[in-house]
């Protein structure tokens, strides 16, 4: 099962995608590593961004997304703009979508031990984390 992890920062969703087969997890590099939305004041900004994930989804055969949540108040909250990501996300069909907290994240992450592979970039870690804790909690 390809599961995509996701982590949103500003304006931009970090993906990184993994499977898992017997008990190995692996990343599937894809040439997406990310998806912004540009001024998500326009609609058709947001309706663009929305196809951009759809297409994602669908070409790269995705069946599950893990999305990293954040916080809604706090000095660390997210901004409106990553809940508008995550809005969309939740909103796509035929795709189940998970919410994970970074303390599931960190948990897992130590419970498992993720090996970070090195086709992941440096800014990919947190979402290839999320992929993987999602595989290994179902």
């Amino acid at each position: 099962m390809k599961t995509c992890g996701i982590e949103i920062k500003g304006s931009e969703a970090i993906i990184a995608v993994a499977t898992l087969d017997q008990q190995a997890l692996s990343h599937v590099a894809l040439n997406t590593k990310k998806i912004a939305l540009e001024d998500d004041d326009d609609a058709a900004n947001v309706k663009a961004f929305a196809a951009q994930v759809l297409a994602f989804v669908t070409d790269n055969g995705i069946e599950r997304i893990a999305i990293k949540k954040r916080s809604k108040k706090g000095e660390f909250a997210g901004g409106p703009t990553t809940f508008k990501i995550e809005g969309v996300f939740q909103l796509l069909e035929g795709c189940e979508v998970t919410l994970l907290s970074p303390q599931t994240i960190n948990a897992q992450s130590k419970k498992h031990d993720f090996a970070l592979p090195a086709t992941l970039n440096k800014y990919q870690h947190e979402a290839y984390k999320a992929a993987c804790s999602a595989l290994m909690k179902k």
